[in-house]
């Protein structure tokens, strides 16, 4: 089950905009629709919502989050791979894999790099092979 936009959907774009998979799709000032079989569950349309049109999977309303309030990647470098497959699958660019601190350095691992553009969607948690990844409020 995916979330829902109710007919409250004043069109503004933000959660469209936002959404990691474009699984949402509407004109501006125009109710917007998501695509059930591409939504993910994430979150994201809901917490930008500030109008209440948004539903979570369970059928119950969203309510906006300030943006410093959103969970955000934490990793842990002990367990961390560098695979980067969480690198790979930001779809805004928040992750990256860590430079080496000294010339010949071998131990790398994957960071959370932009703080201003990681919507707190967790497809880096989802995806990371080792678990050395968590949502968490920073």
């Amino acid at each position: 089950m995916s979330h829902r936009i109710s007919n409250v959907c004043n069109g503004c774009t933000v959660c469209g905009n936002l959404c990691p998979v474009f699984a949402i799709s509407g004109e501006e000032n125009v109710k917007h629709t998501i695509n059930e079989k591409r939504c993910i569950d994430c979150g994201i349309c809901g917490r930008v919502c500030d109008s209440g049109a948004v539903s979570d999977e369970n059928g119950k309303t969203c309510k906006f989050i300030n943006r410093s309030l959103w969970h955000k990647p934490v990793v842990n470098k002990k367990i961390c791979s560098a695979c980067s497959i969480c690198v790979h699958n930001c779809v805004f660019g928040a992750m990256r894999i860590s430079p080496p601190k000294n010339h010949g350095e071998i131990n790398a691992f994957a960071e959370y790099e932009e703080f201003k553009v990681c919507i707190g969607c967790a497809i880096c948690e989802s995806r990371c092979p080792t678990g050395a990844i968590v949502m968490e409020s920073v």
